[in-house]
């Protein structure tokens, strides 16, 4: 089946589904990319895993938008493996509250992609089995992946401009 035709199928099921929870529809490059609320997601992931067959988790992850009313988008990645098709589902949460609810009741494969997007980006996933840091030190009292530093150090002595002649 041609890929746009697949994606339309999809959201039609969806929109049936959930109605007006599913927003912010786009393909680019024909990935079938939607946003949500973090009270249904559980049940959009558990619908398109089973119903849909998206039986593969891909990834889950992070986005960090610094000044937006909704500073983290959490991001899932999931693929259909017979029908080779792939799609791609937002929810957006506040910063000051990076909560939601944990996928790992729909895959456990998300456990340790949960842990990652937590250790990295400060999003709880609640219901999490063992939500705790995986890559970085416990006692690290920051998020390295957040926005809320500057990008560079501003005594670095080999960024000045009297260096380069400006």
């Amino acid at each position: 089946m041609e890929e746009a035709t697949l994606n339309n199928n999809i959201l039609a099921k969806l929109s049936d589904k959930f109605g007006e929870k599913v927003t912010a529809v786009s393909e680019p490059y024909g990935l079938l990319s939607f946003a949500t609320t973090k009270d249904v997601i559980v049940n959009v992931l558990s619908f398109l895993k089973n119903e849909l067959k998206f039986n593969f988790l891909t990834d889950i992850t992070a986005v960090h938008y610094p000044g937006k009313d909704h500073g983290i988008a959490v991001v899932y990645h999931l693929n259909n493996m017979v029908e080779k098709v792939r799609i791609r589902i937002k929810v957006f949460i506040s910063e000051q509250n990076p909560t939601i609810p944990t996928a790992t009741t729909v895959w456990k494969g998300a456990n340790w992609m949960e842990r990652e997007t937590y250790d990295l980006f400060g999003v709880r996933f609640e219901g999490h089995p063992d939500l705790r840091r995986i890559l970085n030190m416990d006692d690290l009292g920051v998020h390295p992946m957040l926005k809320q530093y500057p990008l560079e150090d501003p005594n670095r002595v080999d960024k000045k401009d009297e260096f380069f002649g400006r």
